[in-house]
């Protein structure tokens, strides 16, 4: 439920009422905001003798101040006013029906130093606005002149200038026209920009508008800004052409009825809703909003209330280049000629709040382009009345209010998480959860409430989506990370790190309520042609918003690119082919000779101080046992990888001629190291946040494999699933995983799986056969023919060395065959030769060979008179390829006399 964060009209009554003016107040009505956010109200006032009259008064919001500055002397209908910056001259303009009960408005002026009024003498059927511009008034220029703009919808636009004389009449005012025929009309009081739209004839032609459409010349529609100064003459800042095409160039007679915007200033009829929103960093959104029925252009929707109409709108984003699209169908055009979206800067975002349909938080902030666009419910207004709706924005109200324009009231339309919350739920759309992960993380840093939606989206059964939100939580949550912790004089590099996975321009559908809601994205080219360089200005770069602008489109047309995580996992798909870990053993060499394969996994170590009981600690000990882990690897090709492309993205970084290049390798050391330590924080985080969702918290008495052992079969497979997809995740964006995860995950799918899909998942380097997780596999194992068939097919997918460590530590006459062979190999390829004394392998109890046995029945295992055994012959072969010391005879020997037991 929206909620109602309070009403000006019953404020302004109350400051009415303790003025101790008799009589009552009613019929407030907001007529304009000021430069430096004063608002304009009337009000009808009632004396003790019910006698009615009007009155103007200039409101301070924050200050809760009210001050009365003109008093008519009956009612009237004043739609509209505006008061110079010194407080002297009031315009206002009257609304009333003519005698052919047509609304007319007429403008005028007074002087609040003698209250004197003078009329302009313009009376229109088309809307008239006033306002003032702000002028720098210097105490030593006693003719001060002020500055007024005078806007005729469909006519002209005309600036007076007002001197400071005894005369106040029209006659002593200069008049100018500055704008000709216009169809719309906004004014940015806080930039003192005037924004209107126009049609364009096409190039060399000298046609006028009527004699263009009867030839058939197409119009376009162009969207012009003028910047006013205060002490210099205006320029034109902006021309971009609009894509307008319901619109034409010929007044529609149907369209005579006026809104009366007042804040912002808007002059347009019901035939174009459009406004123009700014901010002070650089910020251009244009927002227009429009219904059509497809398949029947040619029809007036007036002549068919019953049906149905497309709802939609366009938001071109100039700092992006971008243009935004919106279209929600099926929605009574009954119901939606009378909704009147509301579009409003939200922090990084764009919020544009549909009564009764939806909300939408557009991604337009300046860290990144475009591409996190959030579709949630529309919050319900209390007591909520279409018709006496008409919610506009006030500066200074604060940052995610606005105010419903018939009743005063003051309503926070901010998106609260539960909001978020409730809609990543239920939607069924990957886009927009993404999306609200990215929000969450990277823009409001509510990094536990993530970790909820992730464990809501495990719990359900047939969720496909899971790899793409762990992406999206660990590049979001790494960079959310760097950002927070980076030193400012480094802040540039930080746009050139990734901070979303989603594509940009990418159209996506999400379902709210029983509306599906499509949002698509095009590119708007060479936007900084339509902008007045800073070089052409009347003051060559002169800081406000459109130099601002300028600079961030060339930025953007530099062409600066953020790291992609794909550039390392390329790199990766070279390296780790190469990489062996067997190389850099913390034991001895790969070839010595280790305890037996006959201790179980309770013989682990149960306490590691730095890890047991401690509240972020991980269900497996995060260690390995070769120094040349993977988690290093990725590490350095990730630190290496980034490290280039900051410096190089970074070699360029002038905009314009007076900026020079700020980032030093320093500061590109500072934001790699950054980095690559938060993706293994980041990393680390979710994996132990994830194991802790599966294991519905279970305390972590036991970790490792014995953990696993006792994890309940349910919860086992569940953890499996999850950690599967971490895994995925983590390895297509090239992110680190913790020390230990892959023999523990290696061991849980061993605990989970069928052996014959636990093989598959290796075969496909899936699960890596680590030393530590192969001794428990192969210890478990039973040396049943079955079990030796699975130990040898295990074996043989193991590098040379980590499997020459096992064979060593396999107490099984297959495995001493296997070493004879190799050892007789060797001996015969040369190979054997070459390496150092070997070593010779623990002998049985029931098997002692030594040099008195040897000399005595000579090299025979099995003798004979004229010692030609095979067994002889093959040892003359191997004495004649090597000396007696490189020969193993022990091994050779032991694996002969097994070889002829049935074993299997």
């Amino acid at each position: 439920m929206v909620l109602m964060v309070d009403n000006i009209g019953a404020k302004l009554c109350q400051i009415v009422t303790n003025e101790n003016v008799p009589g009552e107040t009613k019929e407030w009505r907001l007529l304009g905001q000021e430069e430096d956010g004063s608002l304009l109200f009337t009000w009808i006032e009632e004396n003790t003798n019910r006698i009615l009259r009007s009155c103007i008064g200039l409101y301070n919001y924050p200050k809760n101040k009210l001050e009365r500055i003109f008093t008519f002397n009956k009612p009237l209908n004043v739609v509209q006013a505006s008061i110079n910056a010194g407080r002297t001259i009031l315009a206002y303009v009257l609304k009333h029906k003519n005698d052919k009960d047509v609304f007319t408005y007429r403008p005028y002026l007074v002087r609040l130093e003698d209250y004197s009024v003078c009329d302009l003498n313009i009376e229109r059927s088309k809307q008239i606005m006033l306002q003032f511009l702000l002028s720098k008034h210097s105490i030593l220029n006693e003719n001060q002149t002020e500055r007024l703009l005078l806007l005729i919808h469909e006519e002209c636009i005309l600036q007076y200038q007002i001197r400071k004389t005894s005369d106040f009449h029209l006659e002593s005012f200069i008049v100018e026209s500055i704008v000709r025929i216009f169809i719309w009309a906004q004014w940015d009081a806080k930039h003192q920009t005037l924004y209107y739209i126009h049609f364009r004839k096409p190039v060399k032609s000298i046609l006028d508008v009527e004699d263009a459409e009867s030839n058939g010349v197409k119009m376009s529609p162009m969207l012009s800004g003028l910047q006013f100064h205060d002490d210099l003459p205006h320029e034109s800042v902006l021309n971009i052409p609009l894509n307008l095409p319901h619109l034409s160039p010929v007044p529609s007679p149907s369209c005579g009825v006026y809104e009366d915007d007042t804040v912002p200033l808007r002059v347009h009829n019901c035939s174009l809703d459009l406004i123009v929103l700014t901010n002070s960093e650089g910020a251009v959104c244009i927002c227009h909003h429009y219904l059509y029925e497809p398949g029947e252009p040619e029809k007036s929707m007036e002549e068919h209330n019953e049906n149905t109409v497309h709802f939609a709108y366009t938001v071109t984003i100039l700092h992006h280049s971008c243009v935004i699209h919106c279209i929600i169908p099926g929605i009574p055009w009954k119901k939606a000629k009378l909704i009147r979206p509301v579009f409003k800067l939200y922090d990084d975002y764009m919020l544009v709040y549909i009564p009764e349909i939806c909300t939408h938080l557009l991604d337009i902030g300046f860290s990144h382009d475009p591409s996190c666009h959030i579709i949630t419910t529309a919050r319900e207004i209390p007591g909520l009345d279409l018709e006496r709706t008409c919610l506009t924005l006030v500066d200074t109200l604060g940052n995610y209010s606005v105010l419903n324009m018939p009743t005063l009231d003051i309503i926070d339309l901010r998106v609260s998480t539960e909001q978020l919350a409730e809609t990543f739920k239920k939607t069924t759309s990957l886009e927009n959860k993404l999306s609200i992960i990215h929000y969450l993380l990277v823009h409001k840093n509510e990094t536990e409430n993530v970790i909820e939606l992730l464990s809501h989206e495990i719990e359900q059964p047939f969720s496909t989506g899971l790899p793409q939100l762990f992406r999206e939580f660990l590049i979001g949550s790494s960079y959310a990370s760097v950002q927070r912790n980076l030193p400012s004089d480094a802040s540039q590099l930080i746009n050139l790190l990734p901070v979303t996975m989603q594509s940009i321009g990418s159209n996506f559908e999400a379902m709210i309520g029983n509306k599906t809601i499509t949002l698509s994205q095009d590119t708007l080219w060479n936007a900084s042609m339509m902008l007045l360089s800073p070089q052409q200005r009347v003051t060559p770069y002169r800081p406000d918003i459109w130099v601002k602008l300028w600079e961030r489109l060339m930025k953007n047309s530099k062409g600066k690119q953020k790291f992609k995580p794909s550039q390392v996992v390329e790199k990766l798909l070279v390296s780790l082919v190469c990489y062996q870990p067997e190389a850099l053993s913390r034991s001895s060499t790969p070839m010595s000779p280790a305890t037996s394969l006959t201790f179980s996994t309770s013989n682990l170590p149960k306490d590691l101080s730095t890890l047991k009981n401690s509240i972020d600690s991980l269900p497996f000990y995060e260690m390995e046992s070769c120094t040349a882990s993977k988690q290093e690897h990725i590490i350095s090709v990730n630190l290496r990888e980034l490290s280039m492309h900051l410096l190089k993205q970074s070699t360029d970084n002038r905009v314009t001629c007076f900026q020079w290049q700020t980032q030093t390798p320093m500061h590109v050391h500072a934001v790699a190291t950054r980095y690559i330590g938060a993706q293994l924080e980041q990393s680390r985080y979710l994996c132990q946040a994830l194991c802790k969702i599966c294991t519905r918290s279970i305390k972590w008495e036991e970790k490792g494999f014995v953990f696993i052992d006792l994890l309940p079969d349910d919860l086992r497979f569940v953890l499996f699933t999850t950690l599967e997809q971490y895994y995925l995740a983590a390895e297509s964006i090239a992110f680190p995983v913790p020390l230990g995860f892959t023999s523990f995950f290696t061991f849980l799918g061993y605990r989970t799986l069928k052996f014959n899909t636990f093989l598959q998942y290796v075969q496909r380097n899936v699960f890596e056969l680590q030393i530590d997780v192969m001794k428990i596999i192969m210890a478990d194992i039973l040396d049943t023919k079955k079990g030796v068939e699975r130990k040898l097919t295990l074996l043989s997918l193991l590098p040379r060395m980590r499997a020459k460590r096992l064979l060593n530590q396999w107490s099984h006459p297959v495995s001493l065959m296997i070493r004879a062979r190799e050892h007789s190999m060797n001996v015969l390829s040369g190979v054997e030769a070459a390496n150092a004394k070997p070593q010779i392998l623990q002998k049985t109890k029931n098997y002692q060979l030594g040099n008195e046995i040897m000399y005595r029945h000579g090299l025979a295992a099995f003798p004979t008179g004229d010692r030609l055994s095979p067994l002889d012959t093959f040892l003359d072969l191997l004495t004649a390829k090597a000396s007696l010391n490189e020969l193993d005879f022990g091994l050779l020997i032991e694996a002969t006399i097994t070889s002829t037991d049935d074993f299997l």
